[in-house]
């Protein structure tokens, strides 16, 4: 019985020494990653793929997208992908959002995440952007040909999801970055990574980290680039003559995040909320959050972040408040099958802010 004892704590104190040490490396990553991408607002405006940045998800964008330590399911492929794994089984979502309401720009997305095994998840996403119809101009009719012109902006996501005795979650995603217009394009590739920590009685303690939107640069090219030009020789005749557009880098970003959570009694949680996010081509941006929870079904939230440094001179779209409010009903006789409807609204300045809505199944 004693040997029996002493079995059970070694392979406890072994089980700790690989969290502490996994977390430490972790954290040892987040600050090499920290210093390599800190905000740089002399870079602003420098990167390409600005919809890599866009968030279509209603709950997490009722908070600010400031979630990276607590967030779940197929919204986490947006922010922190090893939150992907603490599915309890299936998730689908639907979500719409009106972006900067009164810009005629619109999100459309989807995703789709299960369980893969017992502690693996594997989940895939897709966002569109509608920029809605616009006239087609040329030099010799500037003010419109009758003709009209949509832009083709999408993304895919496929991560996986792993996470280690209910404390540690990691994740990976490689996402396709597809934009297109009448006869010229760009196509990349990105990948993200992200950590999620879980500790305290009740996991009261949440520490998440994660690193998006690494990959090499994107460069336009098609027949738009090409135009014909007379010879310069003797000029009698057209010659075409190709341009190369210049690359353009993908917007990296690091969230480092926490939060912690209050229970009051057994029906009412209060999750207090903190995130940093560090820009490799704008201000860094640091802020606050609070989730209240009754009955694991209706949850009310809300957030302010704010950019570092930055005195005064306003470059952030957004003026820094969010709320969102989500409904989590059963459908079945087990609680595990749920329908939920989320809303969150970003205030902007100018534009009427942001609208975000999700519909979730999960099963």
């Amino acid at each position: 019985m004693h040997q029996d004892y002493n079995r059970i704590i070694i392979k406890r104190t072994k089980k700790m020494k690989k969290q502490y040490i996994l977390l430490t490396i972790l954290l040892g990553l987040a600050t090499i990653a920290t210093t390599s991408y800190a905000g740089n607002p002399d870079r602003q405006g420098e990167s390409g793929a600005a919809e890599l940045l866009l968030n279509p998800w209603a709950r997490s964008g009722g908070i600010h997208t400031l979630n990276t330590s607590s967030v779940m399911g197929i919204e986490a492929m947006r922010l922190n992908i090893a939150g992907l794994g603490r599915i309890s089984g299936k998730e689908f979502v639907l979500a719409s959002t009106r972006l900067y309401d009164g810009s005629d720009i619109n999100l459309n997305a989807f995703g789709y995440g299960q369980k893969v095994g017992k502690n693996g998840a594997l989940g895939i996403s897709l966002m569109a952007v509608d920029f809605g119809e616009n006239i087609v101009t040329t030099e010799d009719s500037p003010a419109g040909t009758g003709a009209t012109f949509s832009p083709s902006f999408f993304n895919l996501g496929i991560g996986y999801s792993y996470t280690y005795d209910n404390k540690i979650s990691v994740g990976i995603l490689f996402r396709a970055i597809s934009e297109s217009l009448p006869n010229v394009s760009a196509f990349g590739f990105a990948v993200d990574a992200g950590v999620q920590y879980v500790s305290g009685e009740k996991d009261n303690f949440r520490l998440g980290i994660s690193l998006r939107n690494v990959g090499g640069p994107m460069q336009f090219s098609g027949e738009a680039l090409s135009f014909q030009t007379p010879n310069p020789d003797d000029g009698t005749y057209q010659i075409t003559v190709s341009q190369k557009a210049e690359g353009f880098e993908l917007p990296s970003v690091l969230n480092i995040g926490i939060s912690y959570d209050f229970f009051f009694g057994e029906k009412i949680l209060l999750r207090g909320i903190c995130n940093f996010t560090s820009n490799a081509f704008s201000r860094d941006q640091l802020g606050v959050g609070a989730e209240f929870t009754f009955n694991e079904r209706f949850t009310l939230r809300g957030g302010y972040k704010q950019d570092l440094g930055s005195e005064g001179n306003r470059t952030n779209l957004y003026s820094g408040l969010a709320f969102g409010a989500s409904i989590d009903l059963p459908f079945s006789s087990t609680l595990k099958n749920r329908i939920g409807v989320d809303y969150g609204y970003r205030a902007t300045n100018p534009f009427n802010g942001t609208h975000n809505v999700s519909v979730r199944l999960a099963f």
